[in-house]
């Protein structure tokens, strides 16, 4: 029976280009886990988009002395083009500056207003007096008051992952000129979360598939929760849907708003694609399940907070009681580090992304970064690791495997699979054993054990390596007893035909390579566009994907005898020996 999937994948800030780290972080493992459901025959909604409004994006715009929006539409623009690269398979990318979001995020609010979960409180602000402004979270920082790092966020210490208090920061600064702000009272909404605890516990506690770093945060802190501001003083972000002089210079604030990406892009996929309630069938239907793949550091807010704001506004846009769903996995990964060394942009010490792809294929960057996934503790981009495991795994195991035999069915059986006779038991063996890799390497998918199913997928590609080792097929045998020699490519090419698409989830671009090789007139996956959308006063850019050809593709091999096959190109490239040591120089390593 085919399921309802939806992949909610976390939202960039479109401050600056994204770097490998985020890709292990989230978006290979979403795009690997929506394609392998696509190929499963099941109804995959993967959404997500530029988060446009966070303070980070201020903080860099105001570096380079331009507007917020111009620096966040560059960056959108790029995210669209460097993902469309890689192959990751938005149905929708878009961003959280369309008039859709707005309209949304504002009727979320004065939905949770209305019930009751939004109350007015006085706080205490950092304010700078050489700037004459109040200063949102993210223009200070300071000291951690729990672990003590030095540069600490207002709302996050990266170091420790804790979520934070500004005014709890020791020696703050302000982040724009390092002036010491003072502290002043300003008006703000709050999301009162202590209304949530009880059904966030009852949530949280069958949550026992979840990785356990990912249930027991939210479940030490869970019962903790208290009033969190949702607006801010700052002029870049969504207005509040208030009257009065006292609201209009205020915004929401982008972790209360940015999360409604994952709702307010169905929608917005929905309206695209003209089927406006088709969103629905994810969102309000019992039986769907929705994903929330993202990073280490957002855990708190995809397991506590945003559940909280599902539950404050259960039935929007719904005509009866059915409660709106709350995420059934976050299966977040850990940290990225390079080469021993934590990412950072400040210090030069990251991979970005665009410059990674100018010089490797999309499937080396994908294979790498899913089999040395921090899926359960950090992991490490290591040069020497990532040719290693290119060639010694990649190419040596399964690119070498698909092409050797692709050529020798075409030189010896004029270019078509031969017809095999009866299969021996050696061969009946392989088949079976293959055929079982769909459902064990299939149920490690479906529990986003990806890193796990691509180790199972490289032993199995090694066992069709160690069949052709012991089977009748090259030398001298092609010409003493062609028939043995065809029996054995026949099941050499049944073999590669479905590790195929065991292994397109992590492979795209190389599987649908090695289809067309196979001889099959189909893809197996769509298309990625970027396509330009009309709202009432303005256009925008998204990445969507299109007319997949997947659905039931997750099947024993249908090639039949005779079918015609085609001459492989380079499968998977070598890379030099020299690739490392050239890597580290560039980024100033001796």
């Amino acid at each position: 029976m085919s399921e309802y999937i939806h992949v909610s994948v976390a939202w960039p800030y479109a401050n600056g280009d994204l770097h490998a780290g985020h890709l292990a972080g989230c978006y290979i493992p979403a795009d690997i886990y929506a394609r392998y459901h696509r190929l499963r025959g099941h109804h995959v909604l993967m959404v997500s988009g530029s988060d446009a409004h966070g303070t980070p994006i201020s903080v860099e715009a105001d570096k380079r002395g331009i507007p917020a929006a111009e620096l966040f539409t560059y960056y959108h623009k790029r995210f669209l083009e460097t993902q469309q690269k890689l192959g990751i398979s938005y149905d929708l990318f878009t961003h959280t500056d369309t008039e859709n979001h707005h309209r949304i995020a504002q009727d979320i609010f004065l939905l949770l207003l209305e019930r009751g979960y939004l109350y007015r409180e006085t706080q205490q602000q950092f304010y700078s007096e050489t700037e004459k402004r109040f200063l949102p979270d993210r223009y200070v920082e300071g000291e951690c008051p729990i672990c003590h790092f030095p540069d600490a966020r207002g709302d996050q210490c990266d170091n420790c992952g804790n979520l934070l208090n500004a005014l709890d920061l020791i020696n703050p600064r302000s982040k724009t000129d390092g002036s010491t702000p003072v502290i002043r009272e300003t008006e703000h909404y709050f999301l009162d979360l202590s209304k949530f605890i009880s059904p966030l516990e009852t949530y949280l506690k069958d949550k026992t598939y979840w990785r356990d770093q990912v249930r027991n945060e939210p479940l030490s802190k869970v019962k903790e929760l208290r009033g969190r501001p949702i607006t801010r003083d700052i002029d870049w972000g969504i207005p509040l849907p208030l009257d009065g002089e006292d609201w209009k210079d205020k915004r929401m604030y982008v972790w209360f708003e940015a999360v409604m990406g994952y709702l307010t892009a169905s929608i917005e996929w929905a309206k695209n694609t003209g089927q406006p309630d088709a969103w629905k069938q994810w969102w309000y239907n019992p039986n769907a399940k929705i994903y929330n793949f993202i990073g280490k550091d957002n855990i708190l807010f995809h397991t506590i907070i945003w559940q909280a704001e599902l539950l404050g506004i259960s039935g929007i846009y719904h005509d009866d009681h059915t409660p709106i769903n709350l995420p059934y996995d976050v299966p977040a990964n850990q940290y990225l580090n390079l080469e021993g060394k934590q990412f950072s942009k400040s210090r030069g010490w990251y991979i970005s992304v665009p410059d990674l792809l100018e010089r490797y294929d999309p499937d080396a960057i994908r294979f790498y970064l899913t089999a040395n996934a921090p899926e359960t503790s950090d992991a490490d981009w290591n040069w020497d690791g990532f040719v290693a495991r290119n060639n010694n795994e990649l190419l040596a195991k399964w690119g070498n495997l698909a092409n050797r035999v692709l050529k020798f069915a075409i030189k010896n059986f004029d270019g078509r699979v031969p017809e095999p006779g009866t299969l021996r038991p050696l061969d009946e063996e392989i088949i079976t054993k293959v055929e079982a890799g769909l459902d064990t390497i299939g149920r490690l998918y479906d529990a986003v054990k990806l890193r796990d199913a691509l180790q199972a997928a490289i032993a199995l590609a090694t066992e069709v390596n160690i069949y052709l080792e012991k089977a009748p097929w090259f030398g001298n045998v092609i010409k003493e007893d062609k028939q043995a020699a065809a029996t054995t490519i026949y099941t050499a090419l049944r073999c590669i035909d479905m590790l195929n698409r065991i292994f397109a989830p992590v492979l795209p671009f190389t599987a649908e390579r090695i289809h067309a090789y196979l001889g099959y007139t189909e893809p197996i996956f769509g298309e990625l566009l970027i396509r330009e959308y009309q709202e009432s006063t303005r256009s925008h850019e998204v990445l969507v994907y299109e007319d997949s050809k997947a659905a039931g593709a997750w099947e024993v091999s249908k090639l039949r005898v005779g079918q015609q096959l085609h001459e492989p190109e380079t499968i998977i490239k070598k890379l030099p020996p020299e690739t490392a040591a050239d890597e580290r120089a560039r980024m100033g390593v001796k």
